[in-house]
């Protein structure tokens, strides 16, 4: 139930990117090489969740619930029961996709309404209260409702530069390893890193009523996606790592948690 395979995968790319035979060298490689991005997976594992009778909540749902696949975000809204986006930034009031958009942080959101699927879409790796958030989430979820939790490893490689450079630094740090996709200025916000270990999310989670049913370490090559060269050594070093069994060292986390 919470694994995606390769054919699930490839349906996901083909929304996301189009045709296979043409599009641009970066995704034609990829799929030579058998590689699908973390947000590709996460993106992948949350549609196989959502059904009609979903009501689902995106935690710091921004402008759209997967930013980098609005084909996905449009599907996937008009599918589910109800979409709510909570977000303390402004950005979420330009949410297309969200059936209600909620201008606020999560401790502070109000409603009648319980949730069966939560999500966090690189947005934990920036809460500095995660007992307020997870209490309150769980105060929100139905039993038996799911949390899907992408995010940094705080022990990767482009986390610790994060970490140790001012944030007046850190859209410029997106920037050169991400180009364009490195999203907007207003996009970027401060880290805290309170929620980007397996053992930090298993004993916030577990206080707060939720069990580990899938924990994941995601392969992450997108620093290197922008240029040409180095991203095919990547992708050979990539595959190196993957003929001796062991995680690349850049990754991120996808966890899945079940309120009991």
């Amino acid at each position: 139930m919470y694994t995606v395979d390769k054919s699930e995968l490839y349906e996901n790319f083909i929304v996301k990117y189009g045709d296979p035979k043409e599009v641009g060298w970066s995704p034609q490689r990829r799929l030579k090489f058998d590689y699908y991005p973390p947000n590709d997976i996460y993106e992948t594992m949350v549609n196989k969740v959502i059904t009609h009778e979903t009501q689902w909540i995106d935690v710091g749902g921004g402008e759209s619930p997967f930013p980098y696949n609005l084909p996905l975000s449009k599907d996937a809204s008009e599918r589910c029961r109800k979409l709510v986006a909570v977000d303390p930034s402004p950005n979420v009031l330009n949410n297309l996709y969200a059936h209600e958009k909620i201008n606020s942080t999560l401790e502070d959101f109000t409603t009648k309404d319980k949730f069966n699927l939560a999500t966090f879409n690189m947005v934990a790796e920036h809460i500095e209260e995660p007992d307020s958030v997870v209490d309150r989430l769980s105060q929100l979820m139905e039993s038996g409702g799911i949390v899907v939790v992408y995010t940094i490893n705080k022990y990767s490689p482009v986390p610790l530069l994060t970490y140790v450079t001012p944030f007046s630094m850190h859209h410029k740090i997106k920037g050169v390893f991400w180009g364009e996709d490195g999203g907007k200025e207003s996009g970027t916000f401060p880290v805290a890193y309170k929620m980007n270990t397996r053992v930090d999310l298993e004993r916030l989670f577990s206080k707060y009523g939720f069990l580990e049913v899938s924990f994941e370490y995601l392969d992450d090559l997108s620093s290197m996606q922008r240029f040409k060269y180095l991203n095919l050594m990547e992708l050979y070093l990539w595959k190196g790592f993957k003929g001796i069994n062991m995680n690349y060292p850049e990754n991120n986390i996808l966890a899945i948690y079940r309120k009991e």
